[in-house]
């Protein structure tokens, strides 16, 4: 944790309190609409410009930005790459230590055969991988932004004066990235909010910088999709 962290502790708990709520609010309620006509993935891309739009909307309230958030080009690309792939290694081995040893424990026996029908057009179908696939990226940004960025950042403004207020943010984030996958409590749901609290770490252990999150988050998608081919 740097310093402080001062685009963090640049606004404080009431308004981060009341920042959440908004955005948490957006995120529930965007859920609810539905546009038969833009399909699964028109649906998500909705979904996630309209819940990234007003977390835009509240920093540019509290004179902030993305930039300060962690939005920046990196200064060493290098280090970036290197950032990602423990980020990958990371989701990796905490997804396996959950599969081997505590996923039968907590749901029983896995079943065979419930992929989710809203991916069953890719299999064996690579002309619709290719058309969705930049669909998916785009997501992934969105993501991080909504997750990492706002999310964990306010969460930590919220609990500024609680002891060890960021490892509170990081796990609160992970759960509602985890929840939000699935809104239940499921292997999908545990699951993912690994995801998220391997990436919530390594974004603040590793200077607050979004992009390696986004390379990550990129290629994690990228191959989750080509195994459904």
């Amino acid at each position: 944790m740097n310093s402080k962290n001062d685009w963090a502790r640049a606004i404080q708990p009431l308004q981060a309190l009341a920042d959440l709520f908004l955005f948490l609010s957006a995120m529930m309620v965007v859920r609810l609409v539905h546009f038969e006509s833009l399909g699964f993935w028109g649906n998500g891309m909705f979904r996630s410009i309209t819940v990234v739009a007003v977390a835009t909307a509240l920093l540019y309230y509290r004179k902030q930005s993305w930039k300060t958030l962690g939005l920046v080009k990196p200064e060493k690309w290098l280090k970036t790459l290197a950032v990602a792939a423990a980020i990958l290694i990371g989701t990796v081995a905490s997804i396996m230590v959950f599969e081997i040893f505590f996923r039968e424990m907590l749901f029983g026996p896995e079943e065979v055969g419930g992929s989710g029908s809203r991916f069953s057009e890719l299999k064996d179908n690579y002309p619709y991988f290719f058309s969705i696939i930049g669909v998916v990226w785009v997501e992934s940004f969105l993501e991080e932004l909504q997750d990492r960025g706002f999310s964990l950042n306010r969460f930590e403004s919220l609990f500024a004066k609680v002891p060890l207020a960021t490892i509170l943010a990081v796990l609160i984030q992970a759960a509602i990235f985890g929840f939000r996958h699935s809104y239940d409590f499921s292997p999908r749901s545990v699951t993912t909010g690994l995801i998220g609290l391997v990436f919530g770490a390594v974004y603040v252990l590793s200077g607050r910088n979004l992009w390696p999150l986004i390379m990550a988050h990129i290629f994690l998608n990228t191959m989750s999709m080509l195994e459904r081919v």
